[in-house]
């Protein structure tokens, strides 16, 4: 299969490996952080740490949308579903979160009408399908996603369905990867650029990184190989004292990024002054709203949202995970409280979360070494 097989070929991983290690100064430590989730999980799911010098460490960030939800968004987005007129519709990583009264799964079991749906577009369906009902989509998501939920908006608005709506929770990742750098706690050198994001924002909105923290960054694809070859080009850049973004996965990431895909959001979206991110805390402009002339279809101008904040439970500890102060099984929960079965914080419930990675991957890796 093309752009697989060849990124997963054992041949050219050995010797990608190979190059890690003869690069890596064995005096050194490196600490290395992984934007994205997906690439959390392929780390672990390929055992890759296992063919790294051990001194390379590898850290996740905060790259997966549905973990850096605060439980409050959560919370706003069931207290809509509450009302009788309304079918709430999201993804499926989403029907697992926990806000304060349980999940929209447990929700919907109680006889909230939320329903799962595939993208925004299955949403709209749903509202042309129900003209007596308000369908709301909860839309959560990276650039990555808020492109589909723009293009959506901007066919109900076409259309003239009005009994559509869009709780926006869209977050955008520069900000994020800022406030890591600006952490007093901060002890990345470099990062792993997020492949998802940077098919649609490309990789000239990372350079700050380089220019003016001195960390390099190399935009990176999802496959084995894709991974080794990104820690292979920062090692360089590392070893050579420079800094600057390179693209990895230039076989999909265009580095001025997808310009439709771009304009789409420009239209319908704009910057919020801020908002709150699970660990993070808030974030100055952050995260998407949807500008005034799309009022109509903006669900937190068509319904009362609470917006009350929710502490997490105390001995979680998701934001010292997303930070990359922790890893996920020195929290106190890992395993015992928290498992993917009864997921406590929301690293555990996202298919992209660290530890749900870390649970369903390295665990199982060290049980099956010590049989």
């Amino acid at each position: 299969m093309k752009f697989v097989d060849e990124f997963r070929d054992a041949h050219l991983i050995r010797q990608a490996a190979g190059e890690i290690r003869r690069l890596a100064d064995p005096a050194r430590h490196y600490r290395l952080m992984e934007v994205c989730g997906g690439h959390t999980h392929a780390i672990y799911r390929f055992a890759l740490k296992d063919v790294l010098p051990d001194n390379i460490e590898l850290v996740h960030g905060p790259g997966c949308p549905v973990c850096v939800l605060p439980m409050g968004r959560v919370d706003d987005g069931l207290s809509i579903a509450s009302d009788p007129k309304v079918i709430l519709a999201t993804f499926g990583d989403m029907m697992r979160v926990p806000g304060r009264n349980g999940t929209p799964l447990e929700h919907k079991a109680r006889g909230a009408d939320i329903r799962m749906v595939y993208s925004p577009l299955d949403a709209l369906k749903l509202a042309e399908k129900n003209p007596d009902r308000e369908v709301v989509f909860f839309a959560i998501g990276f650039e990555t996603t808020a492109p589909s939920t723009a293009l959506t908006l901007m066919r109900a608005r076409a259309l003239g369905i009005r009994n559509f709506s869009v709780f926006c929770n869209h977050v955008t990742i520069i900000p994020a990867i800022r406030a890591i750098l600006d952490s007093p706690d901060m002890r990345i050198e470099a990062f792993i650029g997020p492949g998802h994001v940077s098919t649609v924002i490309g990789c000239r909105p990372y350079e700050f990184i380089c220019r003016d923290y001195k960390r390099p960054l190399v935009t990176s694809g999802f496959e084995p190989l894709d991974v080794l070859q990104s820690i292979v080009m920062i090692l360089r850049q590392l070893e050579a004292g420079t800094a600057f973004v390179e693209n990895q996965y230039a076989r999909v990431v265009p580095w001025e990024g997808n310009l439709p895909a771009l304009r789409a959001m420009a239209e319908v979206f704009e910057l919020r002054p801020y908002f709150e991110w699970r660990g993070l805390g808030f974030i100055s402009q952050s995260a998407l709203k949807l500008r005034d002339s799309y009022a109509a279809w903006d669900a937190e101008s068509r319904f009362h949202i609470p917006g009350i904040r929710v502490t997490d439970p105390k001995a979680a500890q998701c934001g010292e995970v997303l930070k990359g102060v922790l890893k996920p099984h020195q929290c106190k929960l890992f395993g015992r409280e928290c498992t993917p079965e009864k997921p406590v914080g929301a690293l555990m419930v996202s298919s992209e979360g660290a530890c749900a990675a870390y649970y369903n991957y390295a665990l199982r890796t060290t049980a099956a070494a010590a049989v």
